[in-house]
């Protein structure tokens, strides 16, 4: 695994895209604060830039970098969380312009799948994560599902768990300043 770390962090760090494994399904990443490389991954995807993408993220420190303001909810959320589950959080900071959405929020999800959680403590950075399917299309449920067009259009495809069917993608919960809370998809 940590020579997988290595490669991918490697081709990151050069602005590339890499197809990953995540906790939840197969994702397409990069560099969250590098515009260019989440504008290639708008362009693989076919995907509008007003459809933003969401980070991943290791911990408190990273999460305090991009929001400044975190609603008491949003911890509340993540600790009684018993499976993945994606925040979308007011007013982002720090973070690739092109990944913020109209409404001025970004969705982030906090990992502890161990390769995931190992590339991020390499990157220092939070990493982009979109499911591996052209916009539209059905989300792959492993790795022989994706499409050939997507693994071509990458620049890493990471050598870890391609046998493994993969799980259901996360929850997703708006927060926003004034304390609302919406369940986008559960």
């Amino acid at each position: 695994m940590n020579e997988e770390v290595h490669k991918a962090y490697e081709v990151i760090k050069e602005g590339g895209i890499i197809l990953y494994p995540t906790e939840t399904v197969w994702g397409i990443g990069c560099d969250a604060t590098n515009p260019e490389a989440v504008a290639k991954i708008y362009a693989l995807k076919q995907r509008e830039e007003t459809k933003s993408m969401i980070v991943l993220m290791n911990g408190e420190k990273m999460i305090y970098n991009v929001f400044k303001d975190i609603p008491e909810v949003a911890w509340q959320i993540l600790d009684l969380s018993e499976k993945p589950t994606t925040l979308i959080l007011d007013n982002p900071r720090n973070i690739a312009p092109n990944l913020i959405a109209p409404d001025k929020t970004l969705g982030m999800r906090i990992i502890k799948e161990p390769f995931c959680y190992k590339l991020l403590e390499r990157m220092k950075k939070p990493l982009v994560s979109t499911s591996a399917n052209i916009s539209g299309m059905p989300t792959p449920v492993n790795f022989k599902e994706i499409s050939p067009e997507i693994i071509k259009g990458v620049d890493y495809v990471v050598n870890l768990q391609q046998e493994k069917m993969t799980g259901k993608p996360s929850a997703i919960i708006k927060l926003t300043a004034d304390s609302q809370v919406k369940v986008i998809r559960k």
